[in-house]
């Protein structure tokens, strides 16, 4: 039995829309948020679960938390129902996002440490033992007993994600972690997450707009869209199915002229650069570097993949999402 199990999954919400004139009430409209959603994940394993805004993947992790009831369809969190077994289940998993706080704003982050402790119940031994690592890890020694209100946003989420592993939760929730963080915040918060999730095994199911974070976390994710399951696999086959496109930045010791590129290249000069964008499935990388070589004595170049935000913005318009 997998860990996380989703079976058919169906929420739909009625919203009120704008009063035309001469109506006395405004009509409603039903909204399907979730259409028959069904995955897996086993524990241990690290998951992105991308798609644009509206695609549902904020509903599906409150219904995995326990927040949400579904209108129709089986879920199961290492054998817990979520909202049916809510105190038992909260109890196993951990939850961020990116702009909700579970610490408490003018207390020192000690304090709200130590209420979490109280609440989770959890032994002093093992807070102490987890509060010695969590610190450690997040390099949140000198913070203790700085109030929430006074850290920058990257030590505010490094302390969220302590609040939220206080306890050792088997499953944590992610939703938007590094939104807003700088290069440095985010690359400390990736960091840790690889730590937790391989020292501890924790299981993590990340959500997020910024696909830097997916392609340096997940090997696998899962694509929704209008409320469906698009894609579930690996990332680096979803990339290459859009991955379509090369580009060579290339600088020579000396003029180059007359040179016979294969048809197809799209050349330019940008200063001393020359900007070479290929397609690798028709010319070969090989080739392309074979005839560069030709046109002249190289000083230095480099091969580029197309921008993982492209590739990604492509796939949602061929998806028609």
């Amino acid at each position: 039995m997998a860990f996380i199990e989703v079976e058919n999954l169906n929420k739909q919400f009625i919203i009120r829309k704008k009063r035309e004139k001469g109506q006395l009430m405004r009509p409603k409209e039903e909204i399907s948020a979730l259409r028959e959603v069904s995955f897996q994940v086993n524990q241990g394993e690290l998951v992105g679960y991308i798609g644009p805004n509206g695609a549902g993947k904020s509903t599906t992790v409150k219904i995995l938390s326990g927040i949400l009831t579904p209108d129709s369809g089986c879920v199961s969190v290492d054998g817990l129902v979520p909202w049916a077994d809510r105190k038992a289940h909260v109890r196993r998993i951990g939850v961020v996002f990116g702009q909700r706080s579970q610490l408490w704003w003018d207390v020192p982050i000690a304090d709200s440490f130590a209420l979490l402790k109280e609440i989770y119940h959890v032994p002093e031994a093992a807070y102490q033992a987890r509060m010695g690592e969590l610190t450690e890890a997040l390099q949140l020694g000198d913070l203790m007993r700085t109030p929430l209100r006074l850290l920058s946003l990257g030590q505010r989420m490094r302390a969220e994600l302590c609040g939220s592993l206080l306890h050792s939760p088997s499953l944590l929730f992610l939703d938007e972690p590094t939104i807003g963080l700088d290069a440095v915040s985010k690359l400390t918060l990736r960091e840790f997450l690889q730590w937790e999730n391989r020292q501890r095994g924790t299981t993590i199911l990340l959500t997020t707009h910024d696909m830097e974070d997916i392609t340096a976390l997940c090997s696998r994710v899962m694509v929704l869209g209008h409320g469906r399951k698009l894609y579930d696999g690996e990332l680096t086959d979803l990339l290459a199915r859009y991955d379509t496109e090369r580009i060579i930045t290339a600088r020579y010791e000396e003029e180059i002229s007359g040179t016979a590129w294969p048809e197809g290249c799209q050349i330019r000069r940008n200063g001393e650069n020359w900007i070479i964008t290929y397609a690798p499935k028709k010319i070969p990388t090989a080739e392309m570097m074979a005839r560069m070589q030709q046109a002249g004595h190289l000083r230095e170049c480099t091969v580029q993949p197309q921008n993982v935000d492209r590739l990604i913005a492509r796939m949602y318009q061929e998806m028609e999402l």
